[in-house]
């Protein structure tokens, strides 16, 4: 079974520094109101066929009564799946996402029939870098540029249906390389169907419809039964799970919220294989997530050091003064 990047990686917390949080400030990120995740959370949406990846994000802002969302990476109208969808404050969350590898399930059309082996034998030379122009109904510019398949299995083979896996690199089309596949084959292709079946760490096993949302804020709103809206928004915390990440202390977390850089002094435990220039998410002893930066030393280096920059903050997601101490 294929396994996009982040989940090859098997990381250890190493600890720099033993230290406990004081309940008093902050909260644990399952202990937030049913307000504050419909202000601050993330929808893992099963994308319908039909409307497109903006409209979707639109309804949902409709069915909660919200101004703000954002969504995780388009897909086209005719495409179903997952479509991890940011709310409220967590909004610029997405572009953590937009860089993580998808998953795709899909089938391509061949245009002639061909021998099993050979189908099977070209897709495999597909896997690895690959030059991809997009097609001509994209947004974004027509150049050739790498992408990476991560892995591409061919399940099932019906006469000119090939039903397939797919693990790429954000970015990559799959219209296109089907396309690219029936050239190689020298028979044509295309893509007849296609679902995305992850988005980073979001997986099919907690998506949820648009009718699902709809219902869960009807009987939140009614019946005062929170308990569908609490599955169908998750804490933003769960969107950073496929990056690497370092804890900090209480006393540390209220600079950061003023985009202070963080300095070795103030981590408690950090994630091994941390590596200059890596994204990370710095996260305080309750888990919250308080903001994502580049590291600029390695997991190994913060271990040995006891000053310096380790991570540049990009951007804060936790509000200022937080956890600013009571007087």
């Amino acid at each position: 079974m294929g396994k996009l990047p982040f989940e090859l990686i098997q990381r250890e917390i190493l600890i720099k520094r033993e230290a406990e949080t004081d309940l008093n400030l902050g909260c644990y990120p399952d202990k937030r109101t049913t307000e504050e995740l419909a202000d601050y959370g993330i929808i893992n949406l099963d994308k319908p066929k039909g409307p497109t990846s903006h409209q979707v994000s639109d309804f949902v802002q409709k069915i909660l009564h919200i101004r703000k969302s954002g969504h995780s990476g388009t897909l086209d109208p005719a495409v179903t799946g997952i479509l991890p969808v940011a709310i409220g404050r967590a909004t610029r969350i997405v572009e953590v996402l937009l860089k993580a590898g998808k998953e795709y399930v899909g089938v391509m059309h061949l245009h002639k029939d061909i021998d099993e082996k050979l189908i099977r034998k070209v897709c495999n030379e597909f896997i690895g870098k690959i030059i991809q122009k997009p097609p001509l109904r994209s947004s974004v510019k027509r150049v050739e540029r790498e992408r990476e398949i991560y892995y591409l299995e061919i399940m099932e083979i019906d006469g000119k249906d090939v039903l397939f896996k797919a693990g790429t690199q954000a970015g990559t089309y799959i219209r296109k390389l089907c396309h690219d596949i029936g050239e190689k084959l020298k028979i044509g292709a295309h893509m007849a169907e296609l679902r995305r079946t992850k988005v980073g760490p979001f997986l099919e096993d907690t998506k949820v419809t648009l009718q699902d949302l709809t219902d869960a804020y009807h009987y939140w709103k009614s019946e005062n039964n929170e308990k569908l809206l609490r599955k169908c928004i998750q804490p933003i915390e769960n969107a950073v799970k496929h990056i690497p990440k370092i804890w900090v202390l209480d006393s540390a977390v209220n600079s950061l919220t003023h985009g202070m850089d963080l300095k070795i002094p103030g981590i408690v435990k950090l994630e091994s294989g941390i590596e200059p220039e890596n994204t990370v998410a710095v996260m305080t002893l309750k888990d919250e997530l308080i903001g994502i930066g580049i590291a600029k030393l390695s997991s190994e280096i913060i271990m040995k050091e006891e000053k310096g920059i380790a991570v540049k903050i990009h951007k804060v997601f936790m509000l200022s003064d937080f956890y600013k101490q009571k007087s």
